[in-house]
């Protein structure tokens, strides 16, 4: 691991107050060194890590085995059905889906994924008859999008360049907090972008209680892979300085946060065993897990307490 370099940056929002101390904490997926610090501004209530790797740095945090979250994409039908059938499977999925509600009714049209991994989005929109394109930093995820087909930017999304008002909807899953530049890359988005085009994202809720009752714990910290950490309020307020109005704001129906922080908690306590299965469970849980824990999942969604949750937001302006 080359030496780390750190950076530390001002509120992006233009704020001029002081911040404030949230928590303290290192790399529990990787192990990786460092202590690293996560700072809140307290005029506009948007938390940061900072100091934080710079860019050319960051890449040493991003190991051959890192992955993304899993399960945290907006479901979508990947094959038409008809009829009764047609109805009733509509019906399970939005009362059983575990990570947030299916796609609005908006009309086809051309989709860019910022993020897109190895294309399982992009297929299951391609399938739904949608225009599709990707961006992956990841340039072995990338040509495995590439290998269905799909056609796949390698770059991050800070150092890339398309058409504007080329899409009718764009999305990222799990990816805007892992952005340096959240109100520059969202800026960028909006310009390719048609006018009155979707965005959606998911990212983790720091404003959920567990973020709170685990902090330095809490699994969706991911320190310092995460750099921004944001509440219902604070990105409302990202997307509002980036060209965008919040429409809807959705909780993902999983407990998978909570059980994994519990899982750090119990392996600190020296409870390994134990401690592990937990922590694995966002990976390794499966459906039977979710459907076992979704009674509680959904009081918790409705309570906003999920600790993930997926942002709507049109494109304003012309």
């Amino acid at each position: 691991m080359q030496t780390l370099a750190l950076e530390t940056i001002p509120c992006p929002l233009g704020c001029q107050g002081p911040d404030e101390f949230v928590v303290t904490g290192h790399d529990r997926q990787h192990g990786l060194p460092g202590e690293f610090t996560v700072v809140r501004c307290r005029a506009c209530g948007l938390a940061r890590t900072s100091p934080r790797p710079t860019p050319e740095s960051m890449g040493d945090y991003y190991p051959d085995d890192y992955g993304p979250y899993v399960g945290t994409r907006i479901s979508a039908d990947a094959a038409a059905q008809t009829g009764l059938k047609a109805r009733a499977l509509a019906t399970a999925k939005t009362v059983f889906d575990t990570k947030a509600h299916s796609l609005p009714d908006i009309p086809v049209g051309r989709m860019l994924e910022f993020g897109c991994a190895s294309g399982n989005f992009l297929k299951l929109m391609a399938d739904r008859g949608w225009d599709v394109e990707g961006v992956e930093f990841s340039p072995d995820a990338a040509e495995a999008a590439r290998a269905l087909g799909f056609p796949v930017e390698i770059g991050a999304l800070e150092g890339i360049e398309k058409a504007e008002n080329s899409y009718d909807l764009v999305v990222g899953w799990m990816v805007v907090e892992h952005l340096h530049d959240p109100v520059g890359g969202l800026r960028k988005l909006a310009r390719w972008t048609k006018p009155g085009g979707q965005l959606a994202v998911s990212v983790p809720d720091s404003g959920a209680a567990e973020a709170r009752l685990f902090g330095k714990r809490w699994y969706a910290l991911q320190l310092p892979n995460h750099l921004f950490h944001f509440d219902a309020s604070s990105i409302t307020k990202v997307m509002a300085a980036s060209g965008w109005r919040v429409t809807r704001i959705q909780r993902h129906r999983t407990m998978s946060n909570l059980i994994a922080s519990a899982g750090y908690w119990l392996e600190d306590k020296g409870w390994q065993r134990v401690g592990k299965a937990l922590k694995d469970f966002p990976e390794r849980g499966g459906r039977i897990g979710a459907l076992a824990l979704f009674p509680v999942s959904y009081v918790m969604a409705s309570l906003n307490q999920t600790g993930r949750m997926t942002v709507w937001a049109e494109r304003t302006g012309e």
